[in-house]
Order: C-alpha cells, then structure tokens, then sequence
C-alpha cells in the first residue's frame, strides 16, 4: 500500500502581519501530525510505503524532514517560483499533480485544516481534482489492499463508511496521539536522507494554473488575535446581582 500524506508547512510568527515563510518562523502543522501517525499505522498494519508531499520553498524542507522522522520513507517537496502566493485552490492544483506525478497510489491522508490559515479547503479540493472518493473528518481508520473502512463522528453520531481504494481522507486530530520520534530518528531524517524537490515543469502544469496567476483569492495580512478578558464581580442580594447582571448585558447588547 502506498500512502501520500500532504503536509504543510505553517507559519509561526508573521511580524507586523507579514507573511514571512522561513524555516525559524515555521513549524510541521500539527494538524497533519495525526494523518502522518495514522500513515505510518497502515504501513505497519498493511505493508507498503508512506509518502509525504508537500507544496512550498526552499524552508518547507525542514517540516519535510520532522515527516521522515515521523515515519515517512519519502519526502517530496513541491517548489517553484512560480508556485509562490498560491491560494488554496492554486495549492490544490499543485498538490493534484504531484499526487499524479507519485502514483500509483492507494491513499492520500490530509489533516482538517491548518494552523495558520484554518481553511479546511485544501484535503477536499484536491480530491474532487483527483477524482477520488473523500470522507472528511476520519477519527477511525481501517484498509485493506481493496478498501478503507472509516469512521467518523457528526452531530454526536457516529457514522462508518467503506471506500474503494484508491481514496482520500481528512484526518481528525482526536483520532490518534502522534508519537514523538526518537533521537537517532530525528537525527538521520535531518543529517542522512534526502528530500526530493520537483519544479513545475515536471507537473505538466501551466504558469496560469499556480501563484498569483491562479489564485482567485489572496491573502492581505496575517496576525495573531490577543484576547483581552476581565473579570467583574457583582455584589449584593440575589435580586440585584440578577437585575445588574441583565442590565450590563443588555446594555452591551449581549441581550435584547
């Protein structure tokens, strides 16, 4: 079996709102550590290899490399010039042609969103470019050389599904603890193996496809909400904490 795991690399800190992708301002999304987790299950479980792709510069290697020593056998990295300002529908058009450009393949695994933009977009998109079968939001998972059993939860119901391989899966981050990689692991992902870099060119892919070009959305700033809460006590009988209670709401337009 062989399974692709989309990752992203995800900005950590972006000064005075300004995206700045380096390695030392981001970090492996944690939202795809689970789908990796569960990549390297199936591979325990069923054979075959794991793949992790990703679409980036040059610094999204490094997030490439926490895959391997995750336990990804392969990492490949997307990356062109062209390829910068991508939004998710871009993204996903690159990330489709990798795919294609890796097969035969028998799943691919995405995380729900990412942490720094929080879409939720690019997992389903890719798929319906692919054409495969998608279930999103997976939180139990289960495949065989023919098929992938799943289950997922919604509106409190737990609902199961079998999908005909090849097929594609948004992972919940409650579906599995990813483990953290050993020392010696840590070390030959980053010191010893490689990760393979593929320009547009080999994607079979037009200019207009990817980067600003073909993004129909863009992204203008990027900060981090500051949460600023205080905390009031109000003092007397029942009565009047009820009615002060009712009035501050009111007044703040909390309640009609």
């Amino acid at each position: 079996m062989h399974i692709i795991v989309c990752i992203k690399s995800v900005v950590i800190d972006a000064p005075k709102g300004k995206i700045v992708r380096t390695a030392d301002k981001c970090v492996l999304n944690p939202f795809d550590r689970p789908a990796l987790e569960i990549a390297v299950q199936l591979k325990s479980a069923c054979g075959g290899s794991v793949t992790a792709l990703s679409m980036g510069p040059p610094s999204a290697e490094a997030s490439l490399r926490e895959a391997m020593a995750g336990g990804a056998d392969r990492a490949v990295l997307l990356c062109d010039p062209v390829m910068a300002g991508s939004d998710t529908l871009a993204t996903s058009t690159a990330l489709c042609a990798g795919i294609k450009h890796l097969a035969p393949f028998d799943l691919v695994l995405f995380g729900t969103r990412t942490s720094d933009s929080d879409t939720g977009q690019v997992g389903i998109q890719t798929a319906v470019l692919l054409g495969l079968p998608m279930l999103s939001g997976a939180r139990q998972i289960q495949a065989d050389d023919q098929m992938v059993t799943v289950t997922r939860s919604i509106d409190e119901f737990l609902e199961t599904y079998e999908l005909d391989l090849p097929a594609a899966l948004t992972v919940q981050p409650a579906t599995v603890s990813p483990k953290d990689p050993g020392l010696g692991m840590i070390a030959e992902a980053f010191d010893e193996r490689t990760v393979e870099t593929i320009a547009m060119d080999r994607l079979g892919l037009a200019p207009e496809q990817v980067g600003n070009t073909g993004s129909p959305t863009r992204v203008l700033s990027m900060r981090t909400l500051k949460k600023e809460r205080t905390c009031q006590l109000i003092e007397g009988p029942p009565e009047q904490q009820a009615d002060a209670l009712i009035r501050q709401l009111t007044e703040s337009g909390l309640i009609g």
